[in-house]
């Protein structure tokens, strides 16, 4: 290849796609064992790579020359073939001094506490000690010189006011995954997460839902990848291109969620957003209709409700972990706290209001088949929605005009 990613797992990986963003060049993703790293450096068959978890230490050996900062670090995630000859750079650290700056983070005097001992915290360090951070803890689950056990954190760290998870905790496949609980920590300002996918990890999500300033990785995976490419070409790049990579990215990597009342449209709705965006469609009720192999009312009537939202839970585990989708969810999805946070990871909810007058029964929806039963429904769940949601629609409008108002709120 030319011109790509080496590392032991990149299924998860989104460079591709930033990439392609930024340069014209073709990008290729490589898994590479452990065992043929040196053989591949050795080879020198590309113009430049990125590499990633675990090879950003392993690498610095075999490399010709290695730059001052990076040395410093201890870590290399840029290396680029300048005439048979391995130049090693390390642009991770960009990637994160933007990523704090992005959300208005101020390091400088705070007590900073950094999860993981691996080669990004390496990275980590060096930029919390150049935005003048006061002292550095690290916590980590196996032991390592240095590093304080998570229950010694509990015990005598909770005043750290910066937590930065530079850990592969909360990554796709394992979404569930959370670094700390940060219900712990009082004096807690900022949370930064190098963890991409999903979008949004759990300590993400976590630290919104407590009012604290929070950013993934997929900002900084985006702002490193266009200072690499200024290695691969040799030549500056604006960096206001780094705001427009996130976007561009953002918007093919995220999830539309439609949450409401049954009847509210979502189904219909969803499927014009789909041609709208060139996003998949999904419904969870078709997808737990494939899963049970019978019709939610069956199901109901054989296993109860309890069984078919246990049913509904595995669905929507399974679904949003995907990226690029627009998902209609069923009308109860919101009545498990973890159903939305699973959404949320990687999407935003869109609630779509619409009157209860507007809201038609029918006999295939075991709760909401006649008027009485829709009106208890709507009574017990419709502030749930509005709790649930990251943006509230007015659903009494023709199908176009709902659509167009998820696409302008998408957009921005």
């Amino acid at each position: 290849m030319k011109y790509g990613v080496i590392g032991e797992h990149l299924k998860h990986s989104f460079s591709k796609e930033i990439h392609a963003q930024i340069g014209s060049y073709q990008y290729e993703i490589k898994e590479i064992e452990p065992e043929n790293l040196e053989a591949f450096i050795k080879e020198r068959d590309f113009l430049g790579i990125n590499v990633t978890i675990p090879y950003k230490e392993k690498v610095i050996p075999m490399l010709d020359y290695v730059d001052p900062s990076a040395l410093k670090i201890g870590a290399v995630n840029t290396v680029v073939n300048r005439d048979g000859k391995l130049y090693g750079y390390n642009t991770d650290y960009s990637g994160m001094m933007a990523l704090a700056n992005r959300i208005g983070l101020d390091i400088k005097g705070k007590k900073v506490l950094v999860v993981g001992t691996g080669g990004t915290s390496k990275t980590a360090t060096e930029v919390l000690k150049d935005m003048g951070a006061k002292e550095i803890i690290y916590v980590s689950n196996i032991e390592v010189q240095g590093a304080f056990s998570y229950e010694e954190v509990y015990a005598y760290h909770t005043d750290c006011e910066i937590i930065f998870n530079t850990s592969p905790v909360g990554m796709y496949p394992k979404n569930d995954g959370i670094a700390l609980d940060l219900e712990k920590f009082p004096k807690l300002k900022g949370v930064l997460d190098v963890v991409y996918n999903p979008i949004r990890t759990n300590l993400v999500l976590k630290a919104n839902s407590l009012g604290i300033k929070a950013q993934g990785g997929l900002y900084m995976l985006g702002a490193q990848a266009v200072y690499a490419n200024e290695h691969f070409m040799s030549h500056k790049v604006d960096k206001s291109l780094c705001d427009k990579v996130y976007k561009n990215v953002l918007r093919g990597k995220d999830n539309i969620i439609l949450i409401g009342m049954p009847c509210s449209g979502k189904t219909t709705i969803g499927k014009l957003l789909s041609k709208m965006t060139g996003k998949a469609f999904v419904d969870t009720d078709d997808e737990i209709v494939k899963k049970i192999g019978m019709s939610i009312p069956e199901y109901f009537e054989k296993f109860g409700e309890d069984e078919f939202r246990r049913q509904e839970s595995l669905v929507v585990s399974e679904v949003s972990a995907q990226n690029n989708q627009i998902i209609a969810t069923g009308g109860g999805v919101i009545l498990k706290n973890e159903n939305i946070r699973r959404l949320k990871q990687n999407g935003l909810v869109y609630f779509l209001d619409r009157d209860l007058e507007l809201l038609c029964p029918t006999s295939d929806r075991p709760l909401s088949s006649n008027k009485e039963a829709m009106k208890k429904r709507y009574e017990e769940r419709y502030s749930i929605y509005k709790s649930s949601c990251d943006i509230i629609i007015d659903g009494n409008g023709t199908v176009e005009n709902v659509a167009e108002m998820i696409i302008k709120e998408w957009q921005k």
